[in-house]
């Protein structure tokens, strides 16, 4: 089928492995998602190189994204999630330079996020500043993305307005690159459910037309930045279930998200949280430090302690003197009890020598 362009296969019961080098001459868009297809991508596609769009999703495809993946110079469209693919996300996607979508989530990748990584939309620029969406191909079929927790099918000239990268659920690690910042035009972007590390970019500030950002269930540290305030468009936040800390930024549209976007942070404080920074339990080495300063505020002078229970010692004295002068019936009880401690010592004593004395009959036995 020399002539075909489209190929549109979602949405059915196919199953079995993916073809070897399938790729019919002019094929632009491939569909095949929400299938039981099985098998590698090592083989398949190879030689499409004019793919523009490329639909796996909701499959069962293995193995790893092979490297010749970089020389899609046209892809704009990399949708792969909800696989089982694995290793690490190859260098070579960074050769894609018109990549618009690219949807790796819920798979078993691991290692770093490329810094290189691009997501730039397919509109273009007039004269007269606005912008015309003249997507290279039809783009009629629907592309499935989710944005905001809520998956959307986009088609048509929507597409060339929109870009966004999905990494989540992966077991992806290391720090999220300062470089991921320079995407400005970029629409979503969700590293949720891995295993980052580190803190929050401060260079998210330029991501200018971000409206959905979920940086949920990683091992985030450090603060929110407050260059965060910047992104006026930004309708969705998510950082719960991290270990920030500090105060939350209050204003614009930071006083519009509701505790699900903070919460499983325990040093985390200020609106909406319900809890403000004194119900917060400090961490180890200021907990140490506080302890610290309230022991130095709390010394006492040795010379001081030593005369005042001096003479807390010489009134009790006083007092029991008296009350035995005072009272015979304690005094003949005091004498009493003086008398039997006396003898129980001297007959204890006397035991303990008779047993030093006393030969030890074990001795003679053979």
């Amino acid at each position: 089928m020399s002539y075909l362009e489209i190929l549109d296969l979602s949405m059915n019961n196919i199953s079995g492995n993916l073809p070897s080098n399938f790729c019919p001459a002019n094929i632009q868009e491939l569909y095949l998602s929400r299938n039981g297809l099985q098998g590698s991508l090592k083989d398949a596609f190879y030689g499409c190189f004019e793919l523009i769009v490329l639909d796996l999703s909701h499959n069962n495809v293995t193995g790893s994204i092979p490297p010749w993946i970089g020389k899609f110079s046209q892809l704009s469209y990399l949708i792969l999630g909800h696989n089982n693919i694995e290793a690490k996300i190859p260098i070579q996607l960074c050769n894609l330079t018109q990549l618009s979508l690219i949807d790796l989530s819920h798979n078993h990748l691991s290692g770093p996020i490329l810094p290189c990584l691009r997501s730039t939309s397919n509109s273009y620029r007039q004269q007269d500043g606005s912008y015309n969406a003249s997507a290279p191909v039809s783009m009629d079929e629907p592309l499935e993305f989710t944005t905001k927790s809520i998956s959307y099918s986009y088609q048509g000239s929507m597409l060339s307005y929109f870009s966004g990268i999905d990494l989540s659920c992966n077991h992806l690690t290391g720090r999220i690159p300062t470089e991921i910042g320079n995407l400005n035009e970029i629409h979503v972007l969700n590293l949720s459910h891995n295993s980052l590390t580190g803190e929050i970019p401060a260079s998210f500030s330029n991501l200018h037309q971000i409206e959905s950002l979920d940086l949920s269930h990683n091992n985030l540290e450090g603060s929110i930045p407050s260059q965060l305030t910047e992104l006026n468009f930004l309708a969705v936040f998510n950082v719960s279930y991290n270990n920030l800390s500090g105060k939350i930024p209050d204003v614009k549209q930071f006083a519009t998200f509701d505790e699900s976007s903070y919460r499983g942070n325990l040093f985390l404080y200020g609106c909406p949280l319900k809890k403000n920074c004194t119900e917060i339990s400090l961490p180890p080495s200021k907990s140490r430090t506080s302890i610290e300063n309230k022991e130095n505020s709390c010394f006492i002078d040795k010379d001081a302690f030593h005369a005042s229970f001096g003479v807390t010692y010489i009134m009790v004295l006083l007092v029991i003197v008296a009350v035995l002068y005072i009272n015979p019936y304690w005094r003949q009880v005091w004498f009493y009890y003086i008398e039997k401690g006396l003898s129980i010592a001297i007959l204890s004593g006397l035991f303990d020598r008779w047993l030093i004395i006393m030969p030890n009959p074990n001795l003679y036995n053979p």
